[in-house]
């Protein structure tokens, strides 16, 4: 972290969000810690002398990286006295304290690019790249950038959907342009599992393969494997040598390959080859290792082992989330270990496995990382927490001593929706724009020094339960992953999202001509209508009363007692904490307290559907008024037929007349098919 003074100096009079400054002049993402820059540009000519003094294996990378480039070079032993460009490794930089940082000066005798590292030159070649006007012109000046956080993620899920090494590899092309370092891939998960394991041919003759082509079209069947020559069969694998191939290929943009190996759970896939390592010794019957038996550690250990082989980065990742286990309470070996043990609940029992997997990942030299439920029953001693449920999970581990890696759905998950539902293909659920992404803030300034001086880093996931295919991934992420990018190496007070927008457009025109499918951003809708606008009616601020058994999720309060009338409407989510949610049998059952009797013209109210997440229309609506809180009358009732679909729709159901009431009754029924019912405000005119 760099001293908050230093920073200032640099960054008087600028905010985060709503800045107003001139867009930046470079154009680069993420925007460099300091630029003093000049007039005048430097032009690159057709065969400008390039010197670099690294290591070999670096030199390497760098000049593969400049011919990558439109810039037609000739790489020279001497250093240029001028007019070339010199790239050089040194001990000591001013300002500058991490390996990945550089300085970057263009002045009228040449371009000369120093850092502590091959990783910084790297960086440095990434911003000059960037920086280029017209294709071969570069401004003058000074730039001294590093970065704000080591650990700069994205998560590809390749298990939902497989998708080949090519795509991959065009994915870390991007990353390293945007100073990512490194790559997560979900390989293991009940859609299918996605990488070749010797000793286990089933894994990829059969658990690589599903009845389905597309996840949700699976998931609401039976959910079957069938063998890799099936006529029907769907899904994919890596090859140990296609591993190889992208590790060394991430390796040359400087980003490490982080595998993961989904257990406890998840591992449905795993238990239908393999049934003799489930509770039951049943396929398609639990999604659960059996920790109680000892095959179970054997197996995990042997895949581990050849995974350790193909991958050496310092992580393995084990997923740890959403157990169910259920099974293990009834299981008796799960049981004999628990009584062997002396382990309390099954949640130390997931503990045992965690701990005992990451003692054998450190006797290998490696490090376990996992999701936030890695906390339950007791954390691992060097165990790495991803906080991907919120930042508690983090700031726990933290707190703890432990690092943390920052994921949280509400900010990095980029399969929720970027713009208006209807207008985008179809995704999990939920909304998170660009300026969103833009407004996380990892660090929160309730943590000392020592605390937040474990906070690792940040991560983009994105999973591909509704992303089929190459073009609809790549529309996932671009130009969110842009805007993460500046989250994760920037210092915050150097951001400014008009700059940024600005920049990303120049961006997402680039990204476009080079092949990728991004999101039009300058036809963005925006958020839903009137969710940016306080809504007036008479019902704001009154007492809102909920009828036995039409209690509020807790999870889902929207602010508490008050939320249906606070004048606030919901944008495109259920999870944008304006909408709040019912799950109980008896649906919404909400009494408004107007205060004393009034003429009211119209009682409303917004509901939404996504059937994904099983969140669905009311069957029907109910709207009465009483005098005295006690004898109700009914003005209006609505039946309403929900359909199962794949759209995002939203409606307003209400009644429209001529009354006198004190009190206003509000009802939603459920209908057959359960689920939550979501309601943003009731507006009484």
């Amino acid at each position: 972290m760099k001293k908050t003074a230093f920073l200032v100096t640099l960054l008087l009079g600028m905010t985060l969000m709503g800045c107003h400054r001139e867009v930046q002049p470079l154009g680069v993402i993420p925007v460099p810690m300091k630029a003093d820059m000049s007039a005048g540009t430097f032009k690159i000519a057709a065969y400008t002398p390039l010197w670099i003094e690294a290591e070999e294996a670096d030199v390497a990378i760098l000049k593969d990286a400049l011919e990558q480039s439109p810039l037609q070079l000739i790489q020279v032993s001497l250093q240029p006295k001028i007019g070339g460009i010199a790239l050089r490794v040194v001990d000591a930089l001013p300002g500058i304290e991490s390996a990945e940082g550089y300085v970057l000066e263009v002045t009228r005798k040449g371009v000369m690019l120093q850092a502590l590292s091959g990783a910084g030159l790297y960086y440095g070649v990434q911003t000059m790249l960037q920086m280029l006007d017209s294709g071969d012109r570069l401004p003058y000046g000074t730039i001294v950038d590093e970065p704000r956080f080591e650990y700069r993620g994205v998560m590809l899920d390749v298990s939902r959907h497989f998708f080949d090494v090519d795509f991959v590899k065009k994915q870390i092309d991007a990353m390293a342009r945007y100073k990512f370092n490194r790559l997560h891939l979900h390989l293991t998960d009940a859609a299918g599992w996605r990488i070749e394991i010797k000793q286990y041919p089933r894994l990829t003759d059969f658990a690589a393969w599903r009845t389905h082509a597309l996840w949700k079209d699976w998931w609401a069947a039976e959910r079957h494997y069938v063998d890799k020559g099936d006529g029907d069969a769907f899904g994919g694998y890596y090859t140990q040598e296609q591993i190889r191939d992208i590790v060394d290929y991430a390796q040359q943009h400087h980003i490490t390959v982080i595998p993961e190996i989904e257990m406890p759970s998840h591992s449905e896939e795993v238990l239908a080859a393999y049934p003799e390592l489930a509770c039951s010794g049943e396929r398609y019957k639990g999604s659960d290792f059996c920790v109680g038996s000892e095959h179970t550690f054997t197996f995990l250990e042997n895949v581990l082992l050849e995974v350790m082989e193909l991958f050496p980065s310092e992580y393995i990742h084990i997923g740890g989330d959403e157990a169910s286990k259920q099974a293990w309470k009834e299981c008796p070996h799960c049981q004999a270990r628990m009584k062997t043990e002396g382990l309390a609940d099954v949640d130390e029992l997931q503990s045992y496995l965690i701990r005992r997997i990451e003692t054998f990942l450190n006797s290998h030299g490696r490090k376990l990382l996992g999701w936030d439920e890695i906390l339950d029953g007791g954390l691992a001693p060097n165990a790495t927490v991803m906080s991907w449920r919120g930042p508690e999970g983090g700031l726990r581990a933290m707190a703890m001593g432990h690092r943390a890696i920052m994921t949280p759905g509400e900010f990095c998950y980029f399969d929720a929706y970027q713009d208006a539902p209807h207008t985008q293909p179809e995704a999990f659920g939920g909304y998170l724009p660009l300026r969103k992404v833009y407004s996380y803030e990892p660090l929160p300034d309730t943590l000392n020094a020592q605390q937040a001086a474990l906070l690792y880093g940040i991560q983009a996931n994105l999973f591909a339960e509704y992303i089929p295919t190459e073009e609809h991934m790549e529309y996932m992420m671009y130009p969110r992953l842009l805007a993460l990018a500046e989250v994760a190496w920037s210092q915050p007070e150097l951001k400014c999202y008009d700059d940024f927008h600005a920049r990303a457009l120049k961006a997402v025109d680039r990204l476009r001509s080079e092949g990728y499918n991004t999101f039009d951003l300058r036809g963005e809708v925006g958020n839903r209508p009137g969710a940016d606008t306080p809504v007036v009616h008479q019902a704001v601020g009154k007492r809102v009363s909920y009828v036995d058994g039409s209690a509020y999720y807790p999870g889902y309060s929207a602010g508490g007692d008050s939320a249906l009338v606070d004048g606030i409407r919901g944008g495109w989510t259920y999870g944008d904490k304006r909408w709040q949610g019912f799950l109980g049998r008896k649906g919404v059952d909400v009494v408004i307290d107007l205060e004393e009797v009034r003429n009211i013209s119209s009682v409303s109210a917004d509901f939404m559907q996504i059937c994904g997440p099983g969140v669905f229309m009311p069957a029907s609506i109910i709207i009465s008024v009483s005098d005295n809180g006690t004898d109700f009358v009914e003005l209006h009732r609505i039946d309403n037929e929900v359909i199962r679909d794949d759209a995002v729709t939203f409606k307003t159901f209400g009644w429209d007349g001529t009354a006198q009431a004190r009190y206003i009754r509000y009802q939603a029924l459920r209908s057959t098919f359960g689920g939550f019912l979501f309601v943003d405000e009731v507006v009484v005119k």
